[in-house]
């Protein structure tokens, strides 16, 4: 499996596996967290064949942050929307919220985004009543910027950016 980030204190993220697929499918045990998570055409209830059709997976990159033990932190997908390097399906460890995963998820996907795509920004989606999530982006860098055209959900989600310049080569914030 490939390391796409691995910090020195042993924390890494990679290629996300069949079993983190299983993992991810128990940390979503409700509609409203399969809603938050994937958006409203994330169908619900699922069944592991429509997960990973609503997932993309093979379609996008979809990662897994280990902690230094190995044990799965979080789960997160880059790729390409509107000319930005999108985040996408940011979860972190239901047990382990709180916990400063969020931000380090987000770090990790964005240096690996910045050297898997030739864009200028990073973007992201937030509904605007996670304001956990809001407020772990906004610590790291992203604005709320105009809503692209066409995209639904611009009365209950926040359209967040943030410049990739800090980010090419692995550069940290």
């Amino acid at each position: 499996m490939r390391t796409a980030a691995r910090p020195d204190d042993g924390w890494r993220l990679e290629d996300a596996d069949d079993a983190v697929v299983d993992t991810l499918i128990e940390w979503l045990p409700d509609e409203h967290s399969v809603n938050t998570w994937g958006g409203p055409k994330f169908r619900y209830p699922f069944t592991r064949e429509t997960f990973l059709e609503d997932c993309r997976w093979g379609e996008i990159a979809s990662l897994a942050l280990r902690d230094a033990e190995g044990r799965l932190a979080g789960f997160g997908q880059v790729y390409e929307r509107h000319g930005r390097i999108n985040l996408a399906r940011l979860i972190a460890h239901p047990e382990r919220r709180g916990q400063g995963i969020g931000k380090r998820l987000v770090d990790l996907l964005m240096r690996h985004g910045a050297a898997l795509l030739p864009a200028a920004e990073f973007s992201l989606y937030v509904y605007r009543d996670n304001l956990p999530a809001y407020y772990c982006y906004k610590s790291l860098g992203f604005e709320i910027d105009t809503y692209p055209d066409g995209d639904p959900l611009a009365d209950v989600c926040h359209y967040m950016t943030r410049p990739v310049a800090d980010y090419r080569g692995g550069g940290s914030q």
